[in-house]
């Protein structure tokens, strides 16, 4: 039975937490002797445009996995984008403007037929929960069909028309105990599915070397680390206006790094509080996270966290958003990190790790252990097996 991941673009070079989990997770099963193969379109990235074709259709070998890429045609893109806005500002939209949401967000009919004549032969894996490569395909062979949805609090999840896609799908592979509450929260339980907290495989056998990442970008001393993509959607003005007025109230040189794709605006006077690297090589990235005093995750729209992980593995603390219950989960779990609410609780959380060295460093060694003992590959393969192994029984 070969096992097929469904995701809306795919690439070596793309950045994005659900980008990253889709291509490791995909060559492990390959390795533990799984028949794998990705299907996507042609468009290149989130950040590009949803119906043009950037990759030449066909199938392909790239890394050593068949990837399967199909074209997409025009599309409304007012229809969307006006549906889209008010999913953006939590507000209901009707009927109609749902299912143009869903039909003029990218259109790909070859990869759906594809789907429906390979149902016999084929498990898939729809990740994530929100374009319409889950939402359309999932529906076609659902008893075939497995979710990793990736969800978490926001105004898309309420979508009626996920009722249906969710509650019919054979699997849901969650990352976490919250995001499955969040499942139970909004589409109830369901007997008859296959729900597993899997989480998500973390590389463990990188190495990180803290002076050769502050001499190479002139780094002396203590500094709070940002990786991931900077926008609205994870929190960046939020962190921004937080760290101007915590360096203005407390006239320190301390400095944030940010790393990562996507344009930032820096007011004046953070020219010299914050250091904007955007992208680095991946042993920078490692680097970073053994120099940085610690780490800062501002977004409240996580399911899982990769960059979370890979700091615990260099002994760095990691600071919260309280309002994610995914980090702050994983947080209360390992012991490794505080989370804030509010402004008074970020600023006292942020002194408080600047500060207390010997806190940090236990504090560091509790998250490795955390990552260590839940999330290394062989231990998320195997679970992965086991349900494939389910759904083979159910036939």
């Amino acid at each position: 039975m070969k096992i097929a991941f469904v995701t809306p673009w795919y690439g070596a070079g793309i950045p994005g937490g659900m980008e990253s989990e889709t291509r490791r997770t995909a060559a492990h099963l390959k390795s533990a002797g799984f028949q794998v193969e990705i299907l996507t379109t042609c468009i290149r990235d989130f950040y590009a445009n949803w119906d043009r074709n950037y990759y030449r259709p066909g199938l392909s070998i790239e890394n050593g996995l068949s990837v399967r890429r199909f074209p997409v045609k025009a599309t409304d893109r007012r229809s969307f984008q006006w549906a889209n806005w008010r999913l953006e500002q939590r507000q209901r939209i009707s009927e109609p403007e749902e299912r143009d949401f869903v039909e003029e967000m990218l259109k790909c009919p070859q990869l759906f037929d594809h789907i429906a004549d390979h149902c016999q032969q084929t498990f898939y894996f729809f990740i994530p929960y929100l374009f319409a490569t889950t939402i359309i395909g999932a529906q076609i062979c659902p008893q075939r069909s497995a979710i990793i949805p990736c969800l978490h609090e926001e105004g898309y999840a309420y979508l009626d028309t996920l009722k249906e896609v969710f509650a019919h799908s054979r699997a849901l592979i969650l990352h976490s105990q919250a995001e499955l509450a969040q499942v139970e929260k909004l589409f109830g339980s369901n007997e008859q599915q296959l729900r597993r907290v899997i989480g998500e495989g973390v590389d463990t056998d990188f190495e990180a070397d803290a002076d050769r990442f502050r001499t190479k970008y002139g780094l002396s001393g203590p500094f709070m680390l940002v990786v991931g993509r900077r926008d609205r959607g994870k929190n960046t003005p939020l962190l921004l206006h937080y760290w101007k007025r915590y360096v203005h109230e407390n006239a320190t040189d301390v400095k944030t790094v940010l790393i990562g794709p996507g344009e930032v605006s820096l007011d004046e006077e953070l020219d010299n509080s914050v250091v904007n690297l955007a992208y680095v090589s991946a042993q920078d990235k490692y680097d970073a996270y053994a120099a940085a005093t610690f780490l800062c995750q501002p977004s409240v729209n996580e399911s899982f966290s990769l960059v979370i992980m890979e700091s615990w593995l260099t002994k760095t603390p990691v600071l919260v958003n309280g309002r994610c219950a995914v980090t702050r989960e994983h947080c209360r779990r390992s012991n490794g990190g505080l989370y804030f609410t509010t402004y008074p609780e970020f600023s006292a959380a942020v002194d408080y790790l600047f500060a207390e060295k010997s806190t940090r460093r236990k504090m560091g060694e509790k998250g490795r252990q955390y990552v260590l003992a839940n999330y290394q590959w062989p231990a998320v393969i195997e679970k992965y097996g086991q349900l494939i192994g389910e759904m083979t029984d159910a036939g």
